[in-house]
């Protein structure tokens, strides 16, 4: 009888752990460990203000682990972020697509513009609907000017610095000519950086894409017509062309990251909050963690 406790316990304690193990790594993916057997399409959202590249890394690399994922539909409805984060799920997305046979495709709902679309440039196919919101190539950057405020709250900031430039944007008085001038050249390299990814990833030449590249939007219907996109159609149109390119007709299983409610202060951020932080010159998170950044965003 003791013997049979005893495995009896050793059985609950490995049952115990494994469970432990599966739900850590459920919520550390957002989403169940594979046990199907057969073709899939995984399906990968970027959703809300781009602020991070963590999470869609940690995704992506999950299910390139995955044999039974045949292909990818990136699903995006994003007006965009941070600059830095936008290149680096472009950058992980271009490079698993150097590595990696499989099929990527990316789905534009409501928004892809910006950020958002920078996002979607590595894919084999961008479909989005007519009426998608498309384009803003562009770069931004605010800060708040909030020097008349403070003095007519009698503070004022004595500053010792370094250099004649280490205060550059610092909030408390207006931007010199000269430190105007800086921030353009930042400016105008990350611009560039955009349009490069955008003639290197579309049929289009460099001087085309910089008629198109002045921050205007487009509805998904002219993108297609313009070239910025391939065709138009909805998420299961997508998903079929997706189905096709890995060779699994044109309803294939998916597989998607568990969805999850979000926090109080993920749904103040992807709302109205981040507007109203951005109006301040100020953004949350990000790969740069500065108050105000570079921003691939439409605004």
């Amino acid at each position: 009888m003791k013997r049979r406790t005893g495995v009896f316990g050793i059985a609950l304690i490995l049952i115990l752990f494994a469970s432990g193990a599966y739900v850590a790594l459920r919520l550390m993916l957002g989403s169940a460990p594979s046990i199907a057997i057969g073709g899939r399409i995984a399906v990968i959202p970027i959703t809300g203000v781009i602020e991070s590249e963590r999470q869609f890394v940690t995704r992506l690399g999950h299910y390139a682990d995955d044999r039974s994922v045949r292909g990818f539909l990136i699903e995006i409805r994003s007006p965009g972020g941070g600059a830095a984060a936008s290149q680096a799920i472009y950058e992980a997305l271009r490079q698993f697509r150097a590595e990696d046979d499989r099929p990527v495709v990316a789905w534009i709902g409501a928004v892809g513009a910006s950020g958002g679309y920078y996002v979607a440039l590595p894919a084999d196919s961008i479909v989005a609907l007519p009426s998608s919101i498309i384009g803003s190539i562009g770069v931004i950057m605010k800060f708040p000017n909030a020097g008349e405020l403070f003095r007519r709250w009698g503070v004022e900031f004595e500053v010792i610095k370094s250099g004649v430039n280490k205060e550059l944007g610092s909030g408390t008085r207006p931007l010199t000519e000269s430190e105007r001038a800086i921030l353009q050249t930042l400016i105008d390299d990350t611009y560039g950086q955009f349009v490069d990814a955008v003639a290197e990833s579309r049929p289009l030449s460099r001087d085309s894409v910089m008629v198109l590249a002045d921050g205007r939007v487009f509805s998904g219907a002219r993108a297609a017509n313009n070239g910025l996109i391939d065709a138009t159609g909805t998420l299961e149109n997508a998903l079929a062309v997706a189905g096709r390119m890995a060779g699994l007709g044109d309803t294939p299983r998916t597989v998607r990251p568990a969805r999850r409610s979000p926090t109080l202060w993920e749904w103040f951020l992807n709302s109205t909050g981040s507007r109203w932080l951005e109006r301040l010159g100020l953004h949350v998170g990000g790969s740069t963690g500065m108050p105000a950044n570079l921003r691939y965003e439409w605004q």
